[in-house]
């Protein structure tokens, strides 16, 4: 799983979260109907925008859901997932764009792309998935010969950058891709008026995309002596930055001059996560979930967030009635020590819970002394869900058409 949106299911409403999963399975179930089994790797984050935004146009159908049966990621349960053209679509990008990502990575000669024979192997893959999303894209009235033409531009781009190179001109390509795919929801849901802000919005999301890639990368790039955009051009990190924030601003503008059916969750992931992107690629991401932390006089926000344990006990009347304290109900006996499993037991209820994707998100029973654990999702980078916008300040903009905070500032 690859991309640059990733919502934390801490900041989606249930309803939103439930919407959120029923685009990503149902772009894993695209790829699988039109391009078998072993295409499904090539699912992500970003590809299921163009589903959601597609869908944001679509006035409501019968059939624009159906219910899959059981996955080990769901922890084997069914759900409802997306199915129409904007799946399809996506995952056809998702396909061409993944052939590229692979392609490059045998052009740097990363790990195992090293060696000739496995270099081979993947460069025959790559085809077969521009061939695959060609075929899809022709389907759906979409030409997927812009996006390899714009991954072949690409490559020349970098041979000739250099220092004093403008940023943007190693960004364009990608931002060009990025737009055919986003202006094209607008012609599969019947709203060719949006075509051209929706255009916009996925030239500017492009160019986040590259740029956070190139920031999340740079360290490792310089280890390992591969290209980056960045060290290439001489770019500073606080260049990288302005570029990003203002790419964000124009994102929430483009989408203000679009006509959505139901724009909720699209204005969620390109005005709210995508901002959260940013702020992870920077390090500058505060998480009121984290383990450990403990909220303050019942604040909720990063700013009232603290690790237990530290600068002293949490203010308070340490008299007033409580756990242990005068006047407090009886507390139950101490839970009985659990019998602890073997090694190889418990790697194999490790296994299973890996499988399901149970240490994920939600709570779940440790393998080896079966207390009660946290999944991966509460230690994520939450933050209030309008730390992602200046709505307070600009109240009734960003947040239009969205419910997921309260802009009564």
């Amino acid at each position: 799983m690859f991309g640059i949106v990733r919502p934390c299911a801490h900041r989606l409403s249930e309803g939103l979260r439930t919407e959120w999963m029923a685009h990503l399975c149902g772009l894993c179930l695209a790829l699988r109907s039109d391009h078998g089994q072993f295409a499904r790797i090539v699912t992500n984050y970003d590809g299921l925008i163009v589903s959601v935004l597609t869908e944001a146009q679509s006035e409501r159908t019968t059939g624009w859901r159906r219910t899959a049966g059981p996955c080990p990621l769901r922890a084997m349960r069914t759900a409802p997932v997306a199915r129409g053209e904007g799946a399809r679509l996506a995952a056809a990008v998702s396909l061409v764009l993944a052939s590229a990502k692979v392609r490059d990575h045998v052009a740097d000669g990363d790990g195992l792309l090293r060696r000739r024979p496995v270099a081979a192997a993947a460069r025959r893959v790559a085809a077969g998935w521009d061939r695959a999303g060609a075929r899809t894209g022709a389907q759906l009235g979409f030409d997927t010969a812009l996006l390899v033409d714009a991954v072949d531009r690409q490559t020349g781009i970098e041979l000739i950058a250099g220092p004093g190179t403008p940023l943007l001109t190693v960004t364009e390509p990608t931002e060009t891709a990025t737009a055919a795919a986003f202006a094209h929801t607008a012609v599969l849901a019947g709203k060719p008026q949006n075509a051209a802000p929706l255009a916009e919005a996925g030239r500017l999301f492009g160019r986040l995309a590259h740029l956070l890639d190139a920031v999340e990368d740079q360290e490792a790039d310089a280890a390992s002596g591969a290209w980056n955009p960045l060290t290439a051009t001489g770019t500073s990190r606080d260049e990288a930055r302005r570029l990003c924030d203002d790419a964000l601003h124009g994102v929430r503008l483009a989408l203000r001059d679009a006509e959505f059916t139901d724009g909720k969750l699209a204005h969620v992931l390109l005005a709210h996560e995508l901002r959260q992107s940013v702020d992870r690629a920077f390090g500058t991401t505060a998480c009121s979930h984290q383990a450990g932390a403990v909220l303050l006089d019942g604040a909720a926000g990063p700013s009232a967030v603290r690790p237990a344990g530290s600068f002293g006990p949490v203010p308070g009347n340490p008299y007033a009635p409580g756990p242990g304290g005068p006047g407090s109900p009886p507390q139950p006996p101490p839970e009985p020590p659990r019998d602890r499993r073997g090694l190889i037991m418990g790697c194999l209820v490790w296994a299973g819970l890996a499988c399901t994707c149970q240490m994920c998100c939600g709570t779940f029973e440790d393998p080896w002394s079966h207390q009660r654990r946290e999944g991966l999702c509460s230690q994520c980078d939450c933050g209030d869900c309008c730390d992602a916008c200046d709505c307070c300040s600009n109240c009734g903009d960003c947040c239009d058409g969205c419910d997921c905070c309260d802009c009564s500032c």
